[in-house]
C-alpha cells in the first residue's frame, strides 16, 4: 500500500490541548495541538467502543474518551487507562503553508 499526504485542516482550525474530527474516504481521523504547538494524527474512534475521540477532552499529550473515560497518549497511540487496552494507530504529519497534512494509505 503506497502512501499519500491528505490535508486535514488548517493549523487554526485546532486549539492548543485540544482535538478535531477530520473524516476522508470513509476512514475518520483525529487531528491533535499538543501544548507544545506540535500536530498530531490518530484513528478517530477509541478502540474500546468506537465513539469519535473529538468528542474527547485533550489535557497535555493524553486524549480521553468521552464514553468510558478510557485514555491515550496521542503522540504514541498507546492506551493508557481502562477500560482500553488497544493501542491507536497513529499518523504522521506535517504543517505546511497554515494547514495540517496527514500521511495515510490510498
Amino acid at each position: 500500500m503506497s502512501k499519500i499526504w491528505v490535508r486535514a485542516c488548517a493549523t487554526s482550525d485546532v486549539d492548543e490541548e485540544d482535538v478535531i474530527r477530520f473524516d476522508h474516504a470513509g476512514s475518520t481521523y483525529a487531528i491533535y495541538r499538543s501544548p507544545d504547538d506540535e500536530f498530531f494524527a490518530t484513528d478517530g474512534l477509541c478502540t474500546h467502543e468506537r465513539v469519535h475521540l473529538a468528542d474527547g477532552l485533550v489535557m497535555d499529550n493524553i486524549v480521553e474518551c468521552p464514553k468510558h473515560n478510557g485514555r491515550f497518549d496521542y503522540r504514541t497511540g498507546a492506551a493508557k487507562g481502562a477500560p482500553v487496552c488497544v493501542n491507536l494507530r497513529t499518523y504522521a504529519t506535517r504543517v505546511d503553508g497554515g494547514d495540517v497534512f496527514i500521511e495515510i494509505g490510498d
